[in-house]
């Protein structure tokens, strides 16, 4: 295990370079649940553990600190390259995953008080942004945060943008270490972990044809984690993978059992999962344990059938 200290916080890391991070255990249903809305704010660096901690311009602190207190997630986004920002103001991208049809925005802005977040909460594109059309793909490379993050996530964010210049970008902490490489697909939050460079391309290349690869496939973000497990479920029973193919109706729990109604493709299922918790090869400060959910029952619902009117 490698740890450093930081001020106030502590680095954690993995030992072992072929332990948790292969692909191997898995990782489905493991999407950052609360990822709905997202800010993120250009900052060539050094980041510290922790965005509260880090030394940056107090009007991006004040971003963050609203974000944070409306339940929009602030990431610090930097250039592979490390390019510094260019021009003046500051660069952000604002993103709704949840929308019927998500999107991604970016612009400059002078101030913080120039980026209306409560736009964003209620779902309206903010005036000083303009939506853009390609994706963005974040890896995270937060070393501060967990070693392996930047150790793994480095490389492959490096390689990736050499095949999508512009649309890559390094972030700070996106949730699940353990998961080193962590790779997220905007506007739709969608979640891969355990990351090869080659993965990572044969993923962005699939998002952008609208669809998901399932191989290292962590979720889709901003939803509970059961509901997650039961998309991944159904993708897998029926091979739907469009991005918005598969998707959780309904749902009710009872106890840690959680049935979904789901619906995949043309059809309607009905999906019960459970959690389950498996030890990880390496057991390191990265993870002693993972939690997952196991499949209890699978059923394709009967289509509901509507009596034609009578006419009179």
């Amino acid at each position: 295990m490698t740890t450093a200290n930081v001020p106030g916080r502590a680095v954690k890391g993995c030992a072992h370079p072929s332990g948790c991070h292969t692909g191997t255990l898995p990782i489905y249903a493991s999407a950052t649940v609360g990822a709905r809305l997202w800010l993120l704010i250009e900052h060539a660096g050094p980041w510290a553990s922790h965005l509260e901690d880090c030394r940056l311009p107090e009007d991006v602190h004040t971003l963050i600190k609203r974000a944070a207190s409306l339940g929009i997630r602030p990431q610090l986004i930097r250039r592979p390259d490390r390019r510094p920002p260019s021009g003046q103001g500051i660069h952000v991208m604002v993103a709704d995953s949840t929308a019927p049809r998500p999107w991604i925005a970016e612009g400059v802005v002078a101030s913080a008080d120039d980026l209306d977040l409560d736009a964003l909460m209620a779902g309206v594109l903010p005036e000083s942004c303009i939506l853009v059309s390609e994706p963005v793909f974040l890896v995270c490379t937060h070393a501060k945060r967990n070693a392996c993050c930047a150790r793994i996530g480095l490389p492959l964010a490096r390689s990736l943008a050499e095949v999508l210049p512009d649309r890559v970008w390094e972030t700070s902490h996106v949730g699940g270490d353990r998961y080193a490489a962590n790779l997220v697909c905007l506007p739709h939050g969608l979640y891969y972990g355990s990351m090869s460079q080659a993965a990572a391309i044969a993923a962005a290349d699939a998002y952008r044809s609208g669809e998901v690869i399932l191989d290292r496939f962590r979720g889709r973000a901003g939803i509970p984690e059961p509901l997650q497990a039961a998309e991944h479920f159904v993708r897998a029973h029926t091979g739907e993978l469009s991005v918005g193919g598969v998707a959780a109706e309904s749902s009710r729990s009872d106890g840690d059992v959680t049935e979904v109604i789901v619906l995949g493709g043309d059809a309607r299922f009905r999906v019960v999962v459970e959690p389950m918790t498996l030890p990880t090869p390496c057991g390191t400060a990265c993870a002693d344990t993972i939690t997952t959910y196991r499949l209890v029952a699978l059923d394709r619902l009967a289509p509901v059938l509507y009596a034609t009117p009578v006419l009179t």
